[in-house]
Parts: structure tokens; sequence; C-alpha cells
């Protein structure tokens, strides 16, 4: 009902959002005298302020298309490498001239960014995959929205989040490199191990960890609290809607992205109201650059996608009450996960002295999990001054954090016999 009636807002705000975009228009034409003056430009700021936080936010687009690597432009291809009905695996093959190229082996380290299935698009980390495209050839897990996959797909749940890490690093090749961002921590490493105890020739090279909650127990924020406070059928009834018709995923139970992004807005809804004022003010005044970043910022941030009922309760239950994997009772498919079956993958942990998401010591939790890696293969990092988006994009990520990643990356690529890799599209 919550979803039907969330979809009844939005369409019954469509006049409204018409008549501001006719007054934006109206207010913003070269055509009317009164358009640069404090009552023109007050009323197209307050138009299109409306417009902006009533309007449906899809899935932005990645942008990086041509980025800069030592200075020079360089062009870049999202090729669809693997695919099922809830994930792509997108590769950025990096190029110059010719597209043929991108396909051709390559010997920088490759990496497969698995981002956070927790309410927002793999495009939140565009500047972590910028960032990565320095240097690798880059992967990324480009996962579906619930509300868009169709009933007969069936479910989607913790378990095949883990075996999807697996079957993609199978795709990628032999000892490439995996980063998880945030919530993918527990079933990157959980796979992982299951490799590593398999010798599976695929397992990756090295594994880091950004902001993640390895285990929930240590330094609880406000997110680990509710979880942990409220009981499992407290989620279960209340977090749990259906997708209403015309989607293709009519009738399916999901976790709605909406009802997790005015979660985190609550928690910190001075800060965005304070933001919106802002961002009205530098319209009036005519501040296109912090008008144009604000802009930036909540395109993305507004973006949302939904997760399969399965999924989210299985990761309420398995990592933010049970602490499973670091209790070592995680089992998968009726297979324990141990994690001391990890002996040549090395382990790099990363955490935001202010994350206030995954507080300091839940990730670096990993290395004490981790018995058997060697203390050569191994880096445990605390950035000073960020939260947790800062951990993976912003300055102190580009300036930072990466060169410490990317050295960590080349030091375990050199330790492993890593073939080259041909990457073709799919």
């Amino acid at each position: 009902m919550l979803y039907t009636l969330h979809e009844l807002a939005y369409a019954s705000a469509a006049p409204f959002r018409i008549g501001a975009q006719m007054a934006r228009d109206f207010w913003t034409s070269p055509l009317n005298p009164a358009a640069d003056t404090a009552i023109g430009r007050t009323a197209f700021a307050s138009a299109e302020l409306f417009e902006s936080v009533t309007r449906r936010y899809g899935k932005p687009d990645w942008g990086l298309k041509v980025i800069n690597i030592d200075n020079k432009p360089v062009r870049t291809t999202e090729q669809v490498v693997w695919s099922s009905p809830w994930c792509r695996l997108v590769r950025f093959a990096r190029h110059i001239g010719d597209l043929k190229r991108a396909n051709k082996p390559t010997s920088a380290p490759a990496v497969l960014i698995v981002a956070p299935l927790s309410g927002h698009y793999a495009t939140l980390l565009r500047g972590t995959v910028e960032g990565f495209l320095q240097d690798h050839d880059v992967y990324v897990t480009d996962w579906t929205n619930a509300r868009q996959v169709p009933m007969l797909e069936g479910r989607f749940d913790f378990f095949d989040y883990m075996d999807h890490v697996r079957s993609m690093l199978g795709v990628i090749g032999p000892r490439a490199h995996v980063v998880g961002v945030c919530q993918p921590g527990p079933p990157v490493l959980a796979a992982c191990a299951l490799m590593a105890e398999d010798e599976d020739p695929n397992r990756p090279a090295s594994m880091t960890f950004m902001g993640s909650p390895i285990d929930a127990r240590l330094s609880p924020t406000v997110t680990n609290q509710l979880a942990e406070e409220k009981p499992f059928t407290w989620f279960s009834s209340n977090m749990i809607h259906t997708v209403p018709w015309p989607y293709p995923g009519f009738g399916r139970r999901v976790y709605p992205g909406f009802v997790q992004l005015y979660s985190f807005m609550s928690m910190n809804e001075e800060k965005h109201t304070d933001a919106h004022w802002r961002y009205f003010q530098d319209l009036v005044s005519g501040d296109g650059d912090g008008a144009q970043k604000h802009e930036e910022f909540y395109d993305e941030y507004l973006s949302v996608l939904d997760l399969s009922e399965e999924f989210y309760l299985q990761t309420i239950d398995i990592v933010f009450q049970q602490h499973l994997l670091p209790r070592g009772l995680l089992e998968h498919r009726g297979r324990k996960v141990n994690l001391t079956k990890i002996t040549d993958i090395g382990l790099m942990t990363v955490e935001g002295e202010k994350d206030d998401i995954s507080g300091v010591g839940q990730t670096q939790a990993a290395h004490v999990l981790c018995t058997e890696i060697p203390d050569e293969r191994r880096v445990l990092y605390v950035q000073p001054e960020v939260g947790h988006y800062g951990v993976f994009n912003g300055r102190r990520f580009r300036d930072e954090i990466y060169p410490r990643v990317r050295d960590f990356i080349a030091a375990n690529e050199a330790l492993s016999a890593v073939p080259e890799r041909t990457a073709t599209a799919a």
C-alpha cells in the first residue's frame, strides 16, 4: 500500500510540476524584461526548487566517456562483459583512437569494484571508478533495480549475491583484485574464502574493503543500533512493500529505495534543509557554480533503487543482527565459510575517522578474522577527517586513499603469477 501511495503522490504532483516548469521557462525567457530582476530571479528559484524536489530521478549516467590520465584526455567505453537479471558486469575499457584496442590484452591490474546494493545505483561510485581507471583495468557491478525484474526471474538473496561475485571474478580471469565498497564487505569476503578453500584459479590476488560492516558489533553507529534494537519481524512488517503496476516487477516484494532515502535524509534533516536553502539562495543570486554543485550531488543522491525482500532481510539478519560471519557461523548453501582458508589473497581495509555508517573498527575486523594471511600482504588504514562517503570519493580519496590502495594492489600483483587477460564485451 505504501508503494502505491508513493506513486499516487508523485502522479498527483504532476500538474504542479508542469506549472513550475512553465514558470521557470517564463522567468528565464530573454523576452521577459523582468527576468533579471530580484522578483524574477526569486520566482525562477522557487519554481526550480519545487521542480527539483518533486521530480523522478532515474538512473544517472556514468559520465566517464573521457577522463584525464597523466593530464591527457583518454576515452573510455562501457562494455557489458557478463549479465544476469540482477546485475551487469561493466568494464570501462580505456583506449586511444581505435576502439578495437580496448579489447586487446592489458598489462594493467584487473580490478573488480563491487558497488553497494543498498539503495543507490552503482554510479554513486563514479569518483571511485575514475580514480581506479588511472592505473587499472576496471570492472564494476551494475546492480539492477528490483522493481524492474519480473517475478518470473525468481529470487535474489544474500547467497545469490555471493554467487554473483564469484561468477564475475571467473569472467574477469585469474588473480584479479576485488574492491568492496561499504555493504559488499561481508558477502565478498565470504565468497573469497570459498574460492580460496576450493583453490579456485580465479580467486582474487587481493581484497580491499572500504567502510564495510565486516563486524557491525564494533563501534556501533545509529544505523547499527537501529538494526539491533528492532526485532527482525519489525523489518519484515514495516520495511517491505509490493511493487505496483505498471513496473516490470509488479507484485514483487521489495525494500523500496525511497524508504532507504527518507531514512538516511531524516538522520541529517537539518543538513539537507540547509543545503536546499543555500541552493535557493544561489539561484536567486545567480551563483551558477554553487547551484551546479548542489544539482550534481542531489541528482545522484536522490536516484535510488529497490532491493529484493529476501536480500534485504537476510542482510539485516546475517550482518547486523546475528553477525554470522565474524562469529564463524556463516554457511553458504550448507557449507561453512572458513576465513582461515584465505592464505594467498592480500587484505587491505580502509576506514574513515568520522564514518557514521560503518564505525571505525568494523572494517579492520577482517584482519583479526583472516588469521592466515601473511603480514606482508596486509594493510590497515584509517583516513583522518573523512566520513563514510569520503572513504571512496572526493579530494582525500584521490590524494591520500587511492594512492595507498594502488600501491597495495601493485604489491600483490607482483606477488601473484598473473597471466595476461583479454576482456571482450558480451
